[in-house]
């Protein structure tokens, strides 16, 4: 395959599965990417990641309404798909599948995956049935695409620990990759919501990476979950003109209190500015 290969591009669901079915027919492998568009370089360095592991590349680009709750930015969400295709070409995609809501849910037949303790943490405290609609639609996504791997960034720590624990609970043949976050110059973790930031919030949000850095240092000196906490939730409330919505320490995948025998860890904060809800968290050793 050469660099400037030509992309296709689909909003059918029976397409799509016409050509992996061919892929897998001829024995070559496909690395996924799920996406809700608005493509910024955290997502191509998903798609780049998967080029150099899998034959083909699949991105699917649909902002999916069950994962956003009643309060919540669905119409608001930014989108522009034709500089999504192009930039997905771009990076090495194969096909970009844009499927329509109406085609992804004809019809609601009320079963529901529950994601269980880990949701109720973290981002799941303030958005319950967040991750219901998330497992719902990478199930869905991930049965039509059938890919050898699905990649994820670990700016959502949280969503990468449920969908980690779903494909192994649930026996799936795929595997999860893992993604590091992708960072603007000043450290603000590239996000689609971005987008969103006042110019004076825009210069404000980059202390989010700052002040989780300084958390981490200050857990492997030895300073306690809570104290560490309450450092992140005060500098941030001070610096900022954001409102927190949470600050955790926890274990890593498992989302839980730590101990002291704890070894993977993961700080991870939430903060709400005007039009824009910023997420971000370091995984890291007690140990350093």
């Amino acid at each position: 395959m050469t660099e400037t290969h030509s992309m296709q591009c689909t909003t059918s669901i029976l397409v799509m599965k016409e050509w992996q079915s061919n892929i897998k027919a001829a024995n070559q492998t496909i690395g996924f990417v799920p996406t809700m568009g608005f493509l910024h370089d955290g997502h191509l360095k998903l798609i780049e990641e998967a080029k150099k592991s899998y034959d083909y590349v699949a991105v699917s680009i649909f902002v999916n309404p069950t994962q956003f709750g009643p309060s919540e930015d669905f119409d608001a969400y930014p989108r522009n798909l034709n500089a999504d295709v192009r930039l997905a070409a771009q990076a090495g995609a194969d096909i970009v599948f844009c499927p329509e809501v109406i085609d992804m849910y004809p019809e609601d037949s009320g079963i529901r995956i529950l994601p269980g303790p880990l949701a109720n943490r973290l981002c799941g405290v303030s958005r319950p049935g967040h991750f219901d609609g998330v497992l719902q639609v990478v199930l869905k996504l991930v049965n039509i695409v059938q890919p050898d791997a699905v990649f994820f960034g670990m700016k959502d720590a949280q969503q990468l620990a449920i969908i980690e624990s779903f494909f192994i609970d649930f026996n799936f043949s795929t595997r999860v990759v893992r993604v590091p976050t992708v960072r603007e110059q000043d450290g603000l973790a590239k996000s689609s919501r971005n987008v969103n930031l006042t110019v004076q919030e825009r210069t404000e949000a980059p202390l989010i990476y700052a002040v989780l850095q300084q958390a981490v240092v200050l857990c492997q000196e030895g300073v306690s979950s809570k104290e560490i906490e309450r450092f992140v939730k005060e500098t941030l409330e001070k610096k900022t003109s954001g409102t927190i919505d949470y600050v955790s320490l926890l274990t890593y995948p498992k989302l839980e209190s730590p101990t002291d025998s704890s070894a993977d860890l993961i700080i991870a904060c939430a903060l709400q500015f005007s039009k824009a809800r910023l997420i971000d968290n370091i995984l890291f050793k007690k140990e350093g």
